[in-house]
Parts: structure tokens; sequence; C-alpha cells
């Protein structure tokens, strides 16, 4: 029993030790993993922020590029009717929300939606404006139909997503 004793007598304390060294060791290394962390996140914000940044930049410009001021000035041509300018204006949509589809990787998922419903309103005006009017007649009677509609409406469908994206830009900062 004595021998029990007298091995208890350095065991208990050579434990108490390395358990002592263990913790310690071990909250030292949690607080590195930490670190490296946070500086690994802090590189990472660095390099996307630019770029996400750069993605709301092309929406906001799809967005101007779609709004049917812009649109109508691009597209109507002299000579036109009013369906070769309704197929004119939805293919114009449609090509340009196809050339910035990859930037949704890089913007919230409710400011795509935001974005993707913009898109989907002014489409839907720029039909029921032509349902309005006279296929056959001049481009200039869609146009105005058009620019009434918009004008009725509460508030465009492009602005809603400009203002919305600008909301989320500020958030991010």
């Amino acid at each position: 029993m004595s021998d029990f004793l007298e091995i208890l007598k350095y065991v208990i304390p050579s434990l108490v030790v390395f358990l002592t060294a263990y913790a310690i060791l071990k909250k030292f290394l949690d607080k590195e993993e930490k670190k490296l962390r946070y500086e690994y996140n802090l590189k990472s914000e660095q390099f996307t922020i630019p770029i996400r940044l750069q993605a709301y930049e092309r929406i906001i410009l799809l967005l101007e590029r779609i709004s049917p001021e812009s649109l109508l000035l691009r597209v109507n041509k002299k000579g036109m009717n009013s369906r070769q300018l309704q197929n004119e204006l939805l293919s114009e949509i449609r090509t340009e929300f196809d050339h910035n589809l990859s930037q949704q990787i890089y913007i919230s998922p409710q400011a795509w939606n935001v974005v993707q419903n913009a898109k989907s309103n002014l489409i839907k005006i720029i039909n029921v404006s032509a349902s309005s009017v006279n296929p056959d007649s001049p481009s200039m009677n869609l146009s105005k139909a058009i620019l009434d509609n918009i004008m009725e409406a509460e508030e465009s469908p492009v602005e809603t997503a400009k203002d919305h994206l600008k909301k989320e830009i500020r958030e991010l900062f």
C-alpha cells in the first residue's frame, strides 16, 4: 500500500501538469485557428467585394438599358410598325438579360428576384400596350402606349429594382 501511495505522489502531480499543459495548448491552438480563419475571411472579402460591386454595377446598367425610355430611343426606328417595335423591344430585353445572367452569382437571391420581376413586369407592360394598339399602326403609337402605361403605374418596375439594388449596396458597407 505504501508503494501505491508513493506512485500516486508522482503520478497525480504529473497528471495535473499534463492536463494543465493540454488545456493551455488547446486554448492557444483554438485562438490561432480563429485568427487564421479571420485573416482568410478578410482576404477573401478584399477579393470578392470589388467583384460583387462590379456585378451590382452591371445589373444597374442592365436595368438602365432595359428601361422603357432607353429602349424606345435605342430600338425605335423610322418606318417600323407597332408589331415590329414590340418584337424588337422584347428581343432587346431578352438579349440584355441573357448577357448578364452570370451576375446572379454575385448578388443576393432577393436582388436577383427583383431584377427578374422587373424584366417580367416590363415585358408584361409592353405586351399589354401592344394589345391596345393596332399591330400595323406606326411604332410611335406603341411607344406612346408603353409610356402611358408606365406613367399610370405607381412606380416603374425598373426603378423599383434599382432602388432595391442601391439599398443592398449601402448595406454592404
